[in-house]
């Protein structure tokens, strides 16, 4: 053969050579992949600690035989896109923890504002109550101050009318704060809810229905405060 031939020879398989070092090839592009997607594998067998270790070992091998064949200048590419990737992973994760601080510490400044709401309405609950006690104590302090004139009359004076007005007085001021008395018509059924039966008597009455009232009983707002004492006819 001639050096002529050799010559030609030569040249005709230097560009297979440089397609198959040629880093854009598609050839390496798939071998990057491929490789990228080892690193992956590994990544999850080693995190999980799940796999049998025979396998690990292979794929390791594997992925080792790969690196080799495969071009510096694209494994230096893999290398600085995993490691792009683990930067953005660790950006990613460093932005999650912020978040999650800030909402441990918006949910301990909820927590705190909550409990000084509660503790500010107690506190207005209690005032409020003390004030109605306070403002039902002057009402009836003029009631008592009735009675107390009608008892410092003569003897002789008839006290009935100042009485009966002093009564009126204080039924009034009942009435303002929802109170009302509980006092059933005889014959009226018996609710053991507003009544308290004391005893059953003879009674022109139907059998079990009230006979009398002994002493009335009140309710405030609709909520039995004092039950009414009644008496039941006989059945």
């Amino acid at each position: 053969m001639s050096e002529q031939d050799a010559s030609g020879t030569d040249d005709a398989d230097e560009p297979a050579a440089d397609d198959a070092a040629d880093p854009s090839s598609d050839d390496g592009a798939s071998a990057a992949e491929t490789t990228a997607d080892e690193w992956d594998s590994l990544d999850d067998v080693a995190e999980d600690g799940e796999g049998d270790a025979g396998e690990s070992f292979e794929a390791g091998e594997d992925l080792l035989e790969r690196v080799a064949a495969t071009d510096d200048e694209q494994l230096a590419n893999e290398i600085a896109s995993l490691r792009m990737r683990v930067d953005s992973l660790e950006s990613e994760l460093e932005t999650r923890e912020d978040e999650a601080e800030e909402l441990e510490s918006k949910l301990a400044r909820t927590k705190a504002d909550f409990q000084n709401y509660k503790k500010r309405m107690k506190k207005r609950r209690e005032e409020e109550k003390q004030r109605a006690t306070e403002d039902l104590v002057e009402r009836l302090l003029d009631v008592r101050d009735n009675l107390k004139r009608a008892l410092e009359q003569d003897e002789d004076a008839d006290i009935r009318d100042g009485i009966e007005a002093t009564l009126r007085q204080f039924d009034e001021e009942l009435q303002q704060e929802n109170v009302e008395a509980i006092e059933p018509e005889p014959g009226q059924e018996v609710d053991p809810q507003r009544h308290e039966v004391l005893l059953r008597v003879e009674s022109d009455q139907p059998a079990g229905t009230i006979a009398e009232v002994h002493r009335p009983g009140y309710e405030m707002a609709e909520k039995v405060i004092r039950t009414a004492q009644v008496t039941v006819s006989e059945e």
